[in-house]
């Protein structure tokens, strides 16, 4: 781990310039990231809708979202593996290839069963887009410009879920539904074409290294099973029905297997534990769980907040949302040249501050809470979400060498999705047992918005020792 945030940052205020080929890689990767974002909150607000024109349960069309999660969960350990072995642009492009394609083949699935199949392949791909993205910004970046960088991409991270509900409510207000599919094409084909000339060609070894089956089935399916059991943990609200606690438990097993076998085991790994060796990045991937955690959560929360609580309808929900995205996108820039500056710890403070505070006022009031304070709030989360996530994100990165960037990206988004799993599950059961315990919707999402507020304040604790291990 030759380069650290600790060294840049004593390297003084002074902001190395970022080269024009720079921005045009991130630029490329950006692409993909806002595929795979945008897809995500596109589909789900789209599958009663789906249900209802392929003739299908609504229990059946929720495999069209629960599906795609868990393939995407078992390729995203895979990216470190593939990236030494054909090099990390050809994963990259070969994920976007598969995703964009298998989008258009999903616009044509005759029926559910086809449908659920191909959102499996479409999830297996996205689960190498977005790390592997990350890989070759990183590469090209350098730890001194990582933050202004990664800052582009997370811009598409923050927005796309924010306007999502807009565009999907509006295309299928328009359009048929096999057009939130289709709306993926274009984005590849610009994309495919752009990065054929801008990508980096990678010089892999002529060596075959060994893949760790045992250590991807333990890691893959570890991961699957969670998600899956945290998916039924939210939509049945407990723990009791056998189809949540034993993928959860079993999953959990898995996990724990896999790092007993990394750290004591011999042979290849799928993935290098030893990065948590590192302080900074271990501390800054506990925030970025709880930071998960608090943006899933919220992502779930806040569209049912303004449907279920004020009776908004799709489109007007997505246009409630808007404050978010702009928040977003007027605080990313600015949280990539304070992190490049100052180190992603601090300013993950500042954010997570921002987080708590415009937290609190939804759990201690009511649907009365004015509509004006609401949008303004709305936009200061948004500055507050560009100033925690990918600043944390940038810190992990800074803190490993070159070569380990694939491993500790797939860490990174691992424990991303986990935690955002865990979130978005949590709010789902406390809504429902609000509801089951003849509770008024208002102290249902008054107990969902405290919950919130503590993963973030647990996200501002672990963003302040974060800062104290960039300090050295």
């Amino acid at each position: 781990m030759t380069e650290t945030r600790a060294t840049v940052t004593t390297a003084g205020p002074t902001l190395e310039p970022i080269p024009a080929h720079v921005w045009r890689v991130a630029g490329v990767v950006v692409f993909g990231a806002v595929m795979s974002m945008l897809d995500t909150s596109l589909v789900n607000i789209g599958l009663n809708v789906i249900a209802g024109d392929l003739g299908a349960s609504l229990d059946s069309a929720q495999w069209i979202a629960s599906a795609y999660l868990l393939a995407l969960a078992v390729t995203l350990p895979l990216c470190g593996w593939l990236g030494r072995r054909v090099g990390t642009d050809r994963v990259w492009l070969g994920a976007l290839v598969a995703f964009t394609v298998v989008s258009g083949l999903c616009a044509l699935a005759p029926n559910i069963g086809w449908l659920i199949a191909l959102r499996i392949a479409q999830g297996l791909a996205a689960g190498l887009l977005v790390p592997a993205g990350q890989t070759l910004i990183g590469r090209v970046a350098g730890p001194q410009r990582l933050g202004r960088v990664m800052s582009v991409v997370g811009i598409a991270v923050v927005v796309a879920p924010a306007v999502g509900p807009t565009i999907g409510g509006v295309l299928l207000a328009q359009l048929s539904w096999e057009w939130l599919f289709l709306i993926n094409i274009p984005f590849g084909a610009v994309a495919f074409v752009l990065a054929r000339r801008v990508l980096p060609h990678e010089q892999v070894s002529l060596g075959r290294e060994p893949f760790d089956i045992a250590g991807f089935v333990l890691i893959g399916a570890g991961l699957s099973l969670l998600v899956y059991g945290l998916g039924e943990f939210g939509s049945r609200g407990g723990l009791s029905a056998v189809s949540v606690w034993v993928p959860v438990v079993v999953g959990a097993l898995a996990l724990g297997g896999f790092v007993l076998r990394s750290v004591w085991g011999r042979g290849p790994k799928v993935l290098d534990i030893g990065l948590f060796r590192s302080p900074i990045f271990a501390t800054a991937n506990v925030a970025n769980f709880f930071s998960g955690a608090a943006m899933f959560g919220s992502m779930l929360l806040l569209p049912l907040y303004f449907q279920l609580l004020h009776g908004k309808g799709l489109i007007a929900t997505g246009l409630l949302l808007l404050a978010f995205g702009i928040g977003g996108i007027v605080a990313m820039p600015v949280a990539g040249r304070l992190t490049d500056r100052y180190g992603g710890g601090v300013v993950a403070v500042v954010g997570n501050v921002l987080i708590v505070a415009t937290t609190m006022p939804f759990a201690l009031s009511d649907a009365s809470l004015d509509a004006v304070l609401v949008q303004g709030l709305l936009l200061v989360r948004g500055i507050a979400a560009g100033l925690t996530g990918m600043p944390i994100i940038a810190a992990a990165y800074a803190a490993v060498g070159r070569e380990q960037l694939p491993d500790a990206a797939s860490f990174v988004n691992i424990l991303q999705r986990v935690g955002g799993s865990i979130g978005a599950a949590l709010m789902a059961v406390v809504l429902y047992r609000a509801g089951a315990a003849g509770r008024s919707i208002d102290v249902g999402f008054q107990q969902a918005f405290w919950w919130l507020t503590a993963a973030g304040f647990i996200a501002l604790v672990a963003s302040v020792l974060l800062w104290r291990k960039e300090k050295g």
